[in-house]
C-alpha cells in the first residue's frame, strides 16, 4: 500500500499539472482568437460579401444598378464598391455624344473587368484614361467598362450590342482568360453550374436547324429551372458532410474563423475540392431531348473539363466549345468593322499556359490583335507574381496598371484607330 501512494501522488501531479497547460494552451488560442477576431472586426469595412443582381431581358444576370458590391477572398482584399446605372461595377458611362467626341475604349470582359477585387479608381480602364491623358493627350482617350463575373465572349455580345456600341468606340478591347473556352459552351456550364440549358442566364451559342450557329436568348424564369442536383456537402459521406457543417456554422459567425479557413483551403486547395458530380448530372442531362449526345467520348468520375477540352481529340462537348469560342470572337471581329470600331484582345493570364495559348490562337487565326499582359510584364522587367493576387488568380492594383500599359503601348503604335474622335 504505501508503495502505491507515492505512484499514485505523482500520477495525480501530472494529471495536475497536464490540466494546467491544457488550460494554459486552449486559453491562450482563445485569446488569439478572440484578438484576431477583434481586429478584423475593426479594421474590415463589412461581414457578409454581397454581389446583388438582377435580370435584364436580351442580356442576362447583372449587377443590381446602384448596389453596394462586397467582395472578399477572406485573405487579400475586401473591397466595397457600387454598381452604374446600367449595372456594371464601373463608373457612370459617357453620354454618347462625348464619347463620340473622345477616342473611346470600351473594354469588355468577365470577372477581370467587372474586377470587384479593387477599387473603380484601380481599374485598368480608368488607368489607361489617366495613362493617356499623361502620354498621349492629342488622343482624347476616354473608357468604359462591362463586366461580369462568370461569363465567356458568347455570353458578352449582347454587354456589346446594348451599352458599348452607343458610345460609338474607336477600340473594343476584349479581355480574355482561360477559363473563358468553358464559359462559352452552354452544356458544360450547364453540368458545371446546376443551369436547365433551355432556359439559360445568359446568352449563348446553340446550334441552329440548318446547321449554323445562333444566340440562344437568356431565360428570365432560369432560377426557376435551376436543376436540384446533389452539390458539395450535401453529396459527401456523413463525416464530411458533418466537418463541413461545422465549418458553415463557424465561418457564417467568425470573421477570424473565415480567415482560418481561407487559409486552409490556399495551403491545401486538395482538401474541400470544388467538383460538382457530374457523372449524375450527365445522365439526367442525357435524357432531356436534344441532349442524347453529351455522352459521347466522356464518362468522368469527377471535374476534368479543362484537361479533356485541351486534348488533342476532346470529346464533342468540348469541340463544340472550342468552335463557340472561336464564332464568338469572329461575330465580335464583324460587329467591330460594322460600326468602323479596331478590336484587340488581350490575355489576361499571368501565366504562359495552354488555355491562354489556345485563345492567342484563335484570335490570330481571325486577324485580330493580341496584347498579352504576361509579355508586357516581362519585357517591363517586373514580377509577373505582383500582376495577382497571393491567393487569388485576379488581377491586383499593379495588375490593372501592367494592363492599361500595355493597351496604351497598342494605342501607340496605332494612333489611327482615334482619328475618327472629333
Amino acid at each position: 500500500m504505501s508503495a502505491e501512494r507515492p505512484v499514485r501522488g505523482r500520477l495525480a501531479r501530472a494529471l495536475r499539472v497536464a490540466g494546467v497547460n491544457a488550460a494554459l494552451i486552449l486559453g491562450g488560442l482563445a485569446l488569439i482568437a478572440a484578438a484576431g477576431e477583434a481586429w478584423l472586426r475593426l479594421t474590415s469595412p463589412f461581414f457578409d460579401p454581397a454581389s446583388p443582381s438582377r435580370f435584364v431581358p436580351g442580356v442576362g444576370v447583372l449587377y443590381e444598378p446602384g448596389a453596394e458590391i462586397r467582395h472578399t477572398n477572406d485573405l487579400d482584399f475586401r473591397e466595397v464598391s457600387r454598381a452604374n446605372s446600367l449595372g456594371f461595377v464601373d463608373r457612370e458611362p459617357p453620354d454618347p455624344a462625348s464619347a463620340a467626341a473622345s477616342c473611346h475604349v470600351a473594354v469588355i470582359g468577365d470577372s477581370f473587368v467587372a474586377a470587384r477585387e479593387v477599387a473603380i479608381a484601380d481599374k485598368m480602364h480608368v488607368r489607361l484614361e489617366a495613362l493617356a491623358a499623361a502620354a498621349l493627350p492629342g488622343l482624347g482617350v476616354t473608357a468604359s467598362a462591362y463586366g461580369y463575373h462568370g461569363t465567356g465572349q458568347v455570353n458578352q455580345l449582347p454587354y456589346y450590342d446594348e451599352y458599348a456600341r452607343r458610345l460609338s468606340p474607336n477600340l473594343v478591347v476584349l479581355v480574355l482568360h482561360g477559363s473563358d473556352l468553358l464559359d462559352n459552351s452552354l452544356v458544360a456550364m450547364a453540368l458545371k453550374r446546376g443551369w436547365d440549358p433551355d432556359r439559360p442566364p445568359f446568352a449563348f451559342a446553340v446550334r441552329t436547324e440548318d446547321g449554323g450557329v445562333g444566340l440562344r436568348p437568356p431565360h428570365p424564369a432560369y432560377a426557376e429551372h435551376a436543376r436540384p442536383w446533389a452539390d458539395g456537402p450535401e453529396a459527401a459521406a456523413l463525416p464530411e458532410r458533418w466537418r463541413e457543417a461545422a465549418v458553415r456554422a463557424l465561418t457564417g459567425r467568425s470573421l477570424f474563423a473565415r480567415w482560418l479557413d481561407a487559409k486552409r483551403r490556399a495551403l491545401f486547395p486538395d482538401a474541400r475540392p470544388d467538383r460538382p458530380p457530374l457523372r449524375e448530372r450527365m445522365e439526367t442531362l442525357s435524357r432531356q431531348p436534344g441532349y442524347e449526345w453529351i455522352l459521347e467520348g466522356w464518362y468522368p468520375p469527377d471535374d476534368i473539363m479543362m484537361n479533356l477540352l485541351l486534348s488533342e481529340e476532346p470529346p464533342p462537348v468540348f469541340v463544340q466549345a472550342r468552335e463557340f469560342s472561336i464564332w464568338s470572337l469572329a461575330e465580335f471581329r464583324r460587329r467591330a468593322e460594322r460600326d468602323g470600331a479596331a478590336l484587340v484582345v488581350l490575355t489576361a493570364s499571368t501565366a504562359d499556359d495552354r488555355p491562354t495559348a489556345l485563345q492567342s490562337d484563335m484570335a490570330d487565326g481571325l486577324g485580330i490583335p493580341v496584347v498579352s499582359l504576361h509579355d508586357h510584364v516581362e519585357r517591363a522587367s517586373g514580377r509577373i507574381e505582383d500582376a495577382r493576387w497571393p491567393h487569388d488568380h485576379h488581377w491586383s492594383p499593379q495588375g490593372h496598371l501592367w494592363a492599361a500599359e500595355a493597351i496604351l503601348d497598342w494605342l501607340r503604335q496605332h494612333p489611327e484607330v482615334c482619328d475618327d474622335a472629333e
